[in-house]
């Protein structure tokens, strides 16, 4: 059942098998792999069912380099899966790979071993293995009028369900299981853990934890999964400074280090040798319940060979009413109404209906992500009329299936893939939250290893393109400064990084901290490097993968 922690009494807690910390993705998909163990499981949420105030000051960070946007960060039942779009892909197989020219590469687990928890992540409304292939989205590679073919690029493809899971909603029926209970408005300030033993490290032994009225209780369990995102996840071993004096699990200063994310912005633009009308499988479209498009990436071969990093970008056509707000103000309008989605949806059957506008699905804008107030929503309202030319033209080429604007010019949108580097950390700030503890401060940057990759890309793409006739790339991206690709994604990745060795890592192969014997962390955190692809696809993998060990190692259940 879900519960007001603000409303409880310390007595009426019982003694868990698992304490899941954090009802994203991550904690969501480990505690409903294991509602039907028999175990005693509770989630531990820091918000409510609804945003509040309180909340919003408990997830802001101080950061220096990249900004880190406050939305990235959600205390609400289901975390930040309230907010996204909804893009995944699956991890490329360079990702595992230890590269030498990184300083801290490759994980202690192969691909393979990922794939059949990928294709378990269905179960979540992730895309099957097959739509990723070429049988899948791939096969509407031949319905544009053009099928460039690449020497040193590769093409990756990104799926995202028509109305992204969110995961607060979608599984608020997991509370109502025997056995789970969740406790919102119960804010995590530190793990108590006693002194180390000969017997696999320390034990942990509660999570000490607020509510907004500032009671504090101890939550007791035998086990301990922290699920609250790659930033939140190193500031809770951070704070847990009991018996641990640089924090728990920071005994080799690893924790908060290596932190990534995917920073991204537009630069670039391709001039089309001659107009196009449709290019779906490149320009991105919905068919059959996903919306998706191919990225372009340098093949891996051409990586290992240059000692560059896996980035990608892709192509967005220029239309006459591309950033039109009131464009994007309706766009966002209609998304938000599941009825008109679902309508539309229902008239296009299986046809594929290519994208009019990049707001329509995928990298969603600030416009669409940021917290608005009644104000905010009527002067959204009312820039809809105020750009009626280019809304007009807009709704034409999207109502009317046979109309099709000539395409002349395409963007190109950049996501960087940033090299694990010991400087870009997670470590406490000065100032303290309202909880009484310190925020996090956030340093982390691209390194000129990030830049070279990105630069090499759009040069062999601009090669490819011209030599095919297929368009001239109008690009400065080397000699421009500052830097252009620097606004991040909200993928805050490898804080507590997996690895077997205590002094380069947090956490070994299955995700519990290598010197507590009971605690595991779940989430992007634990990757060793972010390759280019979306996390949350990987960081529910990863989490049935952990239930599954979890199931069958720690407890003991049958299998």
């Amino acid at each position: 059942m879900i519960l007001d922690l603000e409303n409880c009494t310390e007595s009426e807690l019982p003694v868990y098998d698992l304490c899941i910390v954090g009802s994203g993705p991550a904690g969501t998909s480990v505690a409903a792999e294991l509602r039907d163990s028999g175990l005693k499981i509770c989630v531990l949420e820091s918000g409510l069912e609804r945003v509040t105030d309180y909340g919003d000051d408990l997830r802001r960070v101080e950061s220096e380099g990249i900004y880190v946007k406050d939305y990235s960060r959600e205390r609400v039942l289901g975390g930040a899966s309230t907010t996204w779009a909804g893009l995944a892909a699956p991890l490329d197989e360079i990702d595992f790979e230890p590269r030498p020219w990184l300083e801290c590469s490759g994980w202690p687990i192969e691909r393979e071993e990922l794939v059949p928890y990928w294709a378990a992540a269905e179960r979540y409304r992730f895309p099957s293995s097959e739509a990723f292939g070429t049988d899948g989205f791939g096969a509407l590679r031949a319905k544009g009028s053009v099928q460039p073919e690449w020497e040193h690029i590769e093409e990756k493809v990104f799926l995202a369900p028509a109305e992204a899971q969110n995961f607060g909603r979608e599984w608020r029926h997991l509370y109502e299981t025997e056995g789970v209970d969740a406790y919102l408005d119960a804010t995590v300030l530190e793990l108590t853990a006693e002194e180390e033993s000969d017997e696999g490290g320390r034990r942990v032994e509660a999570a000490r934890v607020r509510t907004r009225g500032g009671r504090e209780f101890e939550v007791r369990a035998r086990v301990f999964v922290i699920a609250t995102g790659g930033i939140e996840n190193a500031r809770i071993l951070l704070n847990s400074t009991e018996n641990s004096p640089t924090g728990l699990g920071n005994e080799h200063d690893q924790v908060g280090r290596y932190l990534m994310n995917h920073p991204k912005n537009y630069h670039g633009i391709l001039h089309l040798e001659r107009p196009l009308e449709d290019l779906p499988y490149f320009f991105g479209c919905m068919v059959r319940g996903f919306a998706g498009y191919a990225g372009l990436r340098l093949e891996q071969s051409y990586q290992r060979e240059r000692e560059l990093l896996n980035s990608y970008v892709r192509f967005e056509p220029l239309f006459p009413w591309t950033d039109s707000q009131g464009v994007e103000a309706l766009v966002l309008f209609a998304k938000r109404s599941a009825f008109l989605m679902r309508s539309f949806r229902r008239g296009r059957g299986d046809e594929v209906v290519s994208l009019r506008d990049y707001s329509e699905t995928g990298d969603d804008s600030e416009v669409q992500n940021a917290r608005k107030t009644p104000l905010e929503w009527l002067r959204l309202a009312l820039s809809i009329p105020a750009d009626a030319g280019r809304v007009a033209r807009y709704l034409k080429y999207r109502l009317i299936t046979k109309a099709k604007p000539k395409i002349t010019r395409v963007r190109l949108r950049n996501f960087m893939e940033m090299e694990p580097r010991a400087e870009n950390r997670v470590t406490l700030s000065e100032t303290l939250d309202a909880c009484g503890r310190p925020r996090p401060l956030v340093r982390h940057d691209s390194s000129a290893a990030d830049r070279r990759s990105m630069c090499e890309l759009h040069e062999v793409l601009r090669r490819e393109l011209e030599a095919q006739g297929f368009g001239r790339l109008e690009s400065q991206i080397e000699s421009t400064d500052p830097w252009p690709i620097d606004e991040e994604a909200s993928h805050h990745v490898g804080t507590t990084k997996m690895g077997d060795d205590p002094e380069t890592s947090v956490v070994d192969a299955n995700c519990r901290v290598h010197s507590a014997a009971n605690i595991y962390m779940a989430g992007a955190s634990v990757f060793p490097t972010s390759g280019c692809a979306n996390p949350t696809f990987t960081i529910v993998a990863l989490s049935i993968r952990l239930a599954e060990h979890l199931r069958h190692e720690v407890f003991q259940l049958p299998r």
